[in-house]
């Protein structure tokens, strides 16, 4: 029964499949990627947290991607191997993989909860969080309560894919956007009437998480494809095996993603000091703040192009496992042509509307500095989104057809050597403009590499099926 209800993933048009499977993932992604833009927006509108507050959800920011990596790569790999033993007509391996997926969410969650609250004060310090006292402060407060909210946070997120290999984007998508919503109506209050904060801002974030965690559990126990039973939750070594090594390149692309903030974090304290302006202590924290901001603009539009990969994973494993290599072929091109549009349109906002952005984080309670930092930032750090937005859509693909490596290839070259490397030696010429020019010289060395892998796929995808 379940063989039959997937077919129509080896039959219906490919274009009427993407509008299915990826606009119900790019919605859930952007909803949850609105969790700590929300938070920022509502920190950076009070006036008695401002600049102050914004840097610290900078600095927290990267421990929630940990988080994140490690529910992609359950929930992304688990995603992946459910799709191609469907495909492959290999039930028991599927429901397995759900099970096992299940069971390392919660024992992983359970760890890095407690690694972040025993840890708490290193951590913030490795990712700039001591620039100034206030700052300091402020993230210790936040962080503590988004560490509790972590396992609701990781449970979510994982099943988030495994729904939607289920045939239910919409589901998926209606899980996070529950979330999300209870994220938005709650911040306001916390923050202004309530005046709770730092707090009140994790806090609203963690309610929001326990509804999409709650929503995919009620899921997750009546999945249409895969039926679960007690055999589903023994630990079957061989099954973990194959969907980690499908959702590692997920978990490495965040990682090595944490790793480059760090750098640039760091970077910015470093050379922010050594500027006549953000030398000095009342602004020490702006560069902070507004590079958080960049970033969150650049995480919106990074999750239109992980969606409209993501939401072809279903497709494209249906299809390998089914030997049907020339739609898979033919979903690549339309998928490598969809980015760049996206990107195009993301660089145009952001060339001519940077004013517009940073006044919705609370430009006019802030100096002028804050602005012509955020201006510049905005359009250096953002200037080659076209190729970011390849780049990013490529390697999860290439996760999809089963090419780990290939994918891996990209990704660590991209946030471990470039995104780490440059942001150190560019500012010894530049200053503080250098981390700004390390992002675009990065996406650019990272699109060089991509198209040679990118053919090479082309290539094996025109193999004989």
């Amino acid at each position: 029964m379940e063989q039959i209800e997937q077919n129509f993933l080896v039959t219906e048009k490919l274009g009427k499949l993407m509008k299915k499977y990826a606009i119900p993932c790019i919605i859930s992604l952007l909803v949850g990627a609105l969790y700590n833009i929300v938070d920022q927006i509502f920190i950076a509108n009070a006036t008695y947290l401002g600049s102050y507050g914004n840097a610290a959800n900078t600095v927290v920011f990267p421990m929630t991607v940990i988080a994140l990596g490690i529910a992609v790569m359950i929930g992304d790999g688990s995603c992946a191997f459910v799709s191609i033993s469907l495909g492959a007509n290999k039930k028991d391996e599927a429901h397995r993989s759900v099970g096992n997926a299940i069971l390392l969410c919660v024992i992983s969650s359970i760890v890095l909860t407690a690694i972040y609250l025993i840890f708490m004060e290193p951590i913030l310090t490795v990712f700039g969080g001591r620039v100034n006292d206030e700052t300091f402060a402020y993230s210790k407060e936040y962080f503590f309560w988004i560490s509790l909210g972590i396992p609701f946070y990781i449970f979510g997120q994982a099943m988030n894919p495994i729904i939607r290999s289920d045939g239910s984007p919409k589901f998926a998508m209606f899980a996070i956007l529950t979330g999300a919503i209870t994220n938005i109506i709650l911040d306001p209050i916390f923050i202004f009437p309530m005046k709770m904060g730092m707090a009140g801002a994790a806090i609203a974030t963690v309610i929001g998480q326990i509804f999409t965690a709650l929503l995919s559990l009620l899921y997750i126990c009546r999945m249409k494809s895969v039926k679960l039973s007690k055999d589903s939750f023994k630990f079957y070594g061989g099954v973990i095996k194959k969907f980690l090594s499908l959702g590692i390149t997920s978990f490495l692309a965040q990682i090595s993603l944490v790793i480059s903030m760090a750098a640039v974090q760091n970077m910015c304290t470093k050379y922010g000091e050594m500027d006549n302006i953000f030398g000095q202590p009342e602004y020490a924290q702006i560069p902070l703040a507004v590079l958080g901001i960049v970033m969150k603009f650049f995480q919106i539009a990074i999750s239109i192009a992980i969606g409209l990969a993501a939401g072809c994973i279903p497709i494209v494993g249906y299809n390998i496992g089914a030997r049907r290599k020339d739609r898979a072929r033919q979903l690549f091109t339309y998928l490598l042509i969809i980015e760049s549009i996206i990107g195009l349109i993301a660089l145009l906002i952001v060339e001519f509307l940077p004013h517009q952005l940073i006044g919705i984080f609370g430009a006019e309670n802030e100096s002028a500095y804050y602005t012509d930092f955020a201006v510049k930032s905005f359009r250096i750090y953002l200037c080659m989104m076209p190729l970011a937005m390849v780049n990013k859509g490529a390697f999860i693909y290439l996760q999809a057809l089963g090419k780990a490596v290939l994918s891996t290839i990209i990704t660590m070259t991209r946030e471990i050597i470039f995104g780490v490397f440059l942001p150190i030696i560019f500012p010894i010429f530049w200053g503080l403009d250098g981390i700004l020019y390390s992002f675009p010289a990065a996406d650019i060395l990272t699109f060089i590499i991509a198209v040679v892998i990118i053919r090479r796929t082309y290539k094996e995808l025109n193999a004989n099926q």
